[in-house]
C-alpha cells in the first residue's frame, strides 16, 4: 500500500525511523535533491529524441550525455538517503558518495567546454526546451546546495557531497550550451539596454 497515513500530522520519517517535521532542515535538503533528480530525468525525456535522431550531427554527443545523467541521477539517490539519515551508525552503513564523482563532473564540463564558444555575456534561459530545462535543473541544485548550507549549521553534511552539488550546478550550465550548439541554435544572452 503507497499511503501509510503516519504523515498525516505533518511528520515523516528519516532513514533508521526517527520522526521530524515536514518542514526540517533535513528533510527540505533531501527533498530538494529529490526535486532536482525528477528535473534531471525530465532532462533526460527531452534529450533522448536528439540522440536517436539519425540526421543529428551530436547524436554520439546527446548518447554520452544521456549516460552522464543516468549516472547523476544515481549519485543524487545516494545523495538523498545520506541526507535523510541521521543516526551515525546507520550512516555508515548506506552507499557513500565515491570521492571520485566529483572529478568526474568536473572532466564531463572540461571536454564539453572545450566545444563551446567562448563566453561574452551572461545566458538567459531558453533557446529551446532540453535546454531551458537544463537551467531549470540548475537552478534547483543551487537551492539543493543552499538547503545543505542551511542543513550544516546543525548537522554535518560530507564537504564531498558539497563539492558534487556545486560541481553539478556548473555541469548542467555548460549542458545547457553544448544542448544549443549541437542543435544549432542560438543561444540568449542577457543586454543591458
Amino acid at each position: 500500500m503507497i499511503y501509510t497515513k503516519t504523515g498525516d500530522k505533518g511528520t515523516t520519517s528519516l532513514v533508521g525511523g526517527s520522526r521530524v517535521k515536514k518542514c526540517d532542515p533535513r528533510v527540505e535538503a533531501y527533498g530538494t535533491v529529490d526535486e532536482l533528480n525528477a528535473h534531471i530525468g525530465l532532462l533526460g525525456e527531452y534529450i533522448r529524441p536528439l540522440d536517436s535522431s539519425a540526421d543529428n550531427p551530436g547524436n554520439n554527443h546527446f548518447n554520452h550525455l544521456t549516460n552522464q545523467l543516468k549516472s547523476i541521477q544515481n549519485n543524487l539517490f545516494v545523495i538523498q538517503t545520506l541526507l535523510a539519515t541521521e543516526d551515525k551508525d546507520t550512516y555508515t552503513k548506506l552507499p557513500q558518495l565515491k570521492e571520485e564523482a566529483v572529478a568526474e563532473i568536473e572532466q564531463w564540463i572540461d571536454s564539453t567546454e572545450k566545444e563551446l564558444p567562448r563566453l561574452k555575456s551572461f545566458v538567459i534561459p531558453g533557446g529551446n526546451v532540453a535546454s531551458a530545462e537544463a537551467h531549470v535543473a540548475r537552478t534547483v541544485c543551487r537551492r539543493a546546495e543552499r538547503r545543505c548550507v542551511l542543513l550544516m549549521e546543525h548537522n554535518p553534511v560530507e564537504e564531498n557531497i558539497m563539492k558534487y552539488l556545486n560541481r553539478l550546478s556548473d555541469y548542467l550550465f555548460v549542458t545547457s550550451r553544448f544542448i544549443l550548439h549541437m542543435e544549432n541554435k542560438e543561444e540568449i544572452f542577457w543586454s543591458a539596454e
